[in-house]
């Protein structure tokens, strides 16, 4: 159902506007090219363990506020402790963590009608605001790279402003600075927590991105209120003036 133009719309980056290619399959190329150093496992294996190792690692909240400033050195560990459990070395769990951190940034690249999403946007009149958790350098770094801030009417990055999503203080410092009220402000992102469940909490309308197509989990821990697979389909939620 199409809803009224919001004010604004608060907009996430990672793995929403872009997308650094899906870990499993990046994970499974550095496992290929270190092939003959691994021992009795295959790279298949090798893989498989990392996937699961980083998939829980990560999905600590409280260990994932810690680590998300520090990447490379989480991916470090990540691995050692992976390669230890199946006699592995240290130094080739440092390099397979640094060789995929490598690959993770060579392949980053926009979603596909993430920019025209954008534009089309704006063109109704939204006020945009970005935003990004992470370490101030890093995400920084990112919105130069693919040219985003003429996009956006705000750029808040955890970094760089002190409090990060899910914290009520994040959205709610954007939408101040895009002078807005949670009834008047929509969300878009690809994390069920962070652009989902706790902006409702607030008010806000949330957008679920589902960029890599894979649908929502099982029992998802919250219900979106819309879902697009890339932001040129927001805009068809607006419906035309007078309605």
């Amino acid at each position: 159902m199409m809803q009224p133009v919001p004010r604004a719309l608060l907009v996430d980056l990672d793995d929403t506007i872009i997308a650094a290619g899906e870990r499993p399959i990046i994970l499974r190329q550095v496992a290929d090219e270190l092939s003959g150093e691994l021992g009795p496992h295959s790279p298949e294996v090798v893989a498989g363990r990392l996937e699961a190792a980083l998939e829980s690692f990560w999905s600590d909240p409280s260990r994932h506020r810690v680590a998300r400033f520090g990447i490379p050195a989480a991916r470090r560990q990540v691995a050692r402790e992976a390669f230890a459990e199946i006699g592995l070395p240290t130094d080739l769990a440092d390099r397979y963590a640094e060789r995929f951190s490598e690959l993770r940034d060579t392949n980053t690249v926009c979603f596909p009608g993430a920019i025209a999403g954008l534009e089309a946007i704006r063109t109704h009149g939204v006020k945009l605001a970005l935003v990004t958790n992470g370490s101030a350098a890093t995400q920084r770094a990112k919105v130069e790279r693919f040219a985003l801030a003429p996009y956006f009417d705000h750029i808040q990055i955890e970094g760089e402003v002190g409090f990060g999503k899910p914290e009520e203080a994040a959205y709610r410092h954007a939408m101040q600075a895009l002078d807005a009220a949670p009834h008047e402000t929509w969300i878009v992102g690809d994390n069920l927590e962070w652009e989902v469940a706790a902006p409702q909490r607030l008010g806000i309308r949330a957008i679920w991105c589902d960029g890599f197509r894979r649908g929502l989990p099982p029992n998802p821990r919250a219900t979106p209120d819309h879902i697009v697979t890339s932001l040129e389909e927001i805009a068809d939620l607006f419906a035309p003036p007078g309605r």
